[in-house]
Parts: C-alpha cells; structure tokens; sequence
C-alpha cells in the first residue's frame, strides 16, 4: 500500500488596498474655493491667497505663482500650518494689471498633480 503525505505551505497574508478603499486616489483634486475669488478685481494692498480643495493635499509638493502675460512673477510658499485641504499663502504688494493665480497640488494619496488658473485684477485704490 502507498501512504500520500500532504504537505500544508502557509502563505503571508497579503491586504490589497484599491481606490474606493483610499477615497480618493483615483479621481482629481477639486478646487472648492480661493481667494481671490475668479474674475475678483483686488485693491493692491491685499497679500492673502489661499486656495480650497475638497480633500487633504500634499503642501510640500504643492505650489501657487502669481503670473502675469504667461510668467511666473511671484513663486508663494505654502504655509505648513494651514489646514489639510488649503494652500494659504501671502505675497507682496502687486502692481495695477491682470494676473492669474496658478496653483497645481498633489493629494495626500500620492496620485498626480492636479493645476488650475484663477484670473484677477489687481487696482489702484484712491
């Protein structure tokens, strides 16, 4: 008679994480709000931009610039303290004309970057 010996192979457990699991891994960065606001028309004195998404984003690998004619005439560092779902950043005093606030963000998930344009005008105040 021939005796059969089965041999049992334990295997790791693996987790598999897939997007609907990560949120939002899959899907583009929304811009909910900013400041300036689109088409906003600013007097020259205001610094404040900030820019708010619908999830957490990556706010060292995140960048905002004031352009102006198709250049970068203002890099802004993002502020590390500000909440996970907004770039908030401060620049100086601007001249009177048109600019775009141009932001591109990556989320906290690593998924790529995500960039967008906000139009102002900046005005003399009497």
């Amino acid at each position: 008679m021939m005796s059969r010996r089965l041999a049992i192979v334990a295997l790791p457990s693996v987790t598999v994480l897939s997007a609907p699991v990560l949120g939002w891994a899959a899907e583009d960065c929304v811009m909910m709000d900013s400041s300036p606001a689109a088409n906003a028309v600013i007097a020259r004195r205001s610094s404040e931009f900030f820019v708010r998404f619908d999830r957490p984003v990556d706010h060292i690998h995140s960048t905002l610039d004031i352009m102006r004619d198709g250049k970068s005439v203002e890099r802004l560092h993002p502020r590390l303290e500000s909440a996970p779902e907004v770039l908030f950043a401060r620049a100086p005093t601007l001249p009177a004309g048109d600019y775009k606030l141009h932001w591109s963000v990556r989320t906290m998930t690593g998924a790529g970057a995500t960039q967008g344009d906000i139009p102002f005008t900046v005005k003399d105040q009497p």
